[in-house]
């Protein structure tokens, strides 16, 4: 299961959290809240709650994994925002280290997962020098088919495949729009598989469709699990009673911290390598999402920040601790009953060792977050803590479901639309333009306009 302790993001417990008067009252504002994530849900906007129910979607990505098992050694996904960041939160999580291998003799778990997601010409040359590419499968993502970087990384493979003599659909499945887009014609044209990206799911609500499902399933990740997980959960999201919705919880609580408190940069902090990425896919969701002009021209949006624990207690906790109070923290606690590892009792002369001794390793990262949750309230920081029984399928799928609809109700108390980007639009109809795409003439008339780098103000 998954619970949150919200005890210290409330006043009087931690002094610069949330006023109690304002969580006491704060029905009426999750109230209008659930109404438009009710109207969404019903105009079919909110592809991604549907996701776990989805059998026939669910059987694309499965079918697909076992009709290639064993073909491939590597499996590299060319993506970019939601498109690389569940699959890699996922992989982190999920896919077991190949040393939990060594009894089964496979020092080296295969598939192999690899993701793209920046164009980066050193990084790309030496990851396609470094596969077999007769053993390797491309899984390019893109629903619209034009996003720039995914699609230039798409020709250059395409060629490199093309100039070792190797059947491109064999090769290469595309992850895209069902019916649209520049990747569709493409895949009936030439035979080349192709999973669908559902018309109404956005690319950072997208971790639980083929986007994330497929890699999933390729290397071997329970995706049953991840939606039964999400499908649990997504019920427990659509409630109307605020202090029995968790996604409710997290974003009223987030909201008022924000616009009652002052604190305007929310932080995810797991205390688990495993959910190392999955702070940072929630950076994308949370940002991307709330992070809007509303229709009165007022700018909005929390600045949500990743962290780690408790690598990042010797690097940002001291910030967190006596830096401006504008943030709150969300730790993530997974218990560490099963395969702990056990301190020895060495050094009992030397009281800074001795102490240690007879204690587990996750025992400790356990107490330190505690400790860390703890000496944050007491200097009027407020924190909450997601507690996960396990780093499991289950429990992936239910904390993505969990996030994505708090995100959805938090769009609505800012007033603003969670599931639009226009702030990314300039930028990429100035490079269409730059890059001469056909139908960027307007953009370039408007970078033309824009002033040029002075040599004076350059050093």
């Amino acid at each position: 299961m998954i619970h949150i302790d919200y005890t210290n993001m409330l006043t009087p417990t931690v002094v610069g959290g949330v006023p109690l008067a304002d969580w006491q009252s704060a029905d009426a504002l999750f109230g209008s809240a659930h109404r438009e994530f009710e109207q969404r849900r019903n105009a079919g906007e909110l592809g991604f709650l549907a996701l776990p129910g989805d059998a026939a979607l669910h059987a694309q990505s499965t079918e697909f994994a076992t009709r290639t098992r064993g073909k491939f050694d590597d499996i590299v996904v060319l993506g970019i925002g939601g498109s690389a960041l569940g699959p890699i939160a996922l992989r982190t999580a999920l896919r077991k280290p190949y040393w939990n291998m060594l009894s089964a003799g496979d020092r080296d778990m295969k598939p192999r997962m690899h993701v793209l997601d920046n164009l980066d010409p050193v990084t790309i040359t030496a990851l396609l020098n470094q596969v077999t590419l007769e053993r390797t499968l491309f899984v390019v993502t893109s629903k619209s088919g034009g996003t720039a970087e995914t699609m230039a990384q798409y020709l250059v493979v395409r060629e490199t495949l093309e100039s070792h003599k190797l059947a491109v659909r064999d090769h290469i499945v595309f992850v895209t729009d069902p019916s649209k887009g520049a990747l569709r014609p493409v895949a009936n044209a030439e035979k080349i598989p192709a999973l669908d990206i559902p018309a109404n799911v956005g690319g950072r609500f997208s971790v639980l469709c083929p986007v994330g499902i497929l890699p999933a399933a390729l290397i071997g990740i329970d995706t049953a699990g991840l939606l039964a997980g999400a499908g649990e959960m997504a019920q427990k999201c659509l409630s109307p009673q605020l202090r029995e919705n968790p996604a409710a919880v997290f974003a009223t609580l987030q909201y008022l911290a924000d616009v009652k408190a002052g604190k305007r940069i929310h932080v995810m902090m797991p205390y688990s390598d495993a959910l190392r990425d999955c702070a940072s896919w929630f950076v994308q969701l949370w940002a991307e999402s709330l992070g809007k002009i509303r229709p009165d021209k007022v700018s909005v949006g929390p600045t949500p920040l990743a962290s780690l624990g408790a690598t990042d207690q010797h690097s940002q906790v001291q910030l967190f601790m006596e830096g401006t109070a504008d943030k709150t923290i969300t730790l993530i606690s997974v218990p560490r009953k099963k395969g702990d590892v056990q301190i020895p009792k060495l050094h009992q002369d030397i009281p800074e060792l001795a102490y240690l001794g007879g204690h587990a390793l996750g025992e400790v990262l356990d107490v330190e977050r505690r400790a860390t949750a703890g000496a944050l309230a007491r200097r009027g920081r407020p924190n909450m803590t997601i507690e996960l029984d396990a780093v499991d399928a289950w429990h992936m799928g239910a904390l993505f479901m969990l996030l994505q609809a708090a995100t959805i109700y938090a769009g609505a108390m800012y007033g603003v639309n969670p599931l639009d980007q226009p702030g990314v639009e300039l930028g990429k109809n100035f490079t269409y333009a730059i890059m001469g795409r056909p139908g960027s003439d307007a953009a370039k008339a408007e970078w033309d306009q824009l002033p040029k780098p002075d040599p004076k103000y350059r050093v």
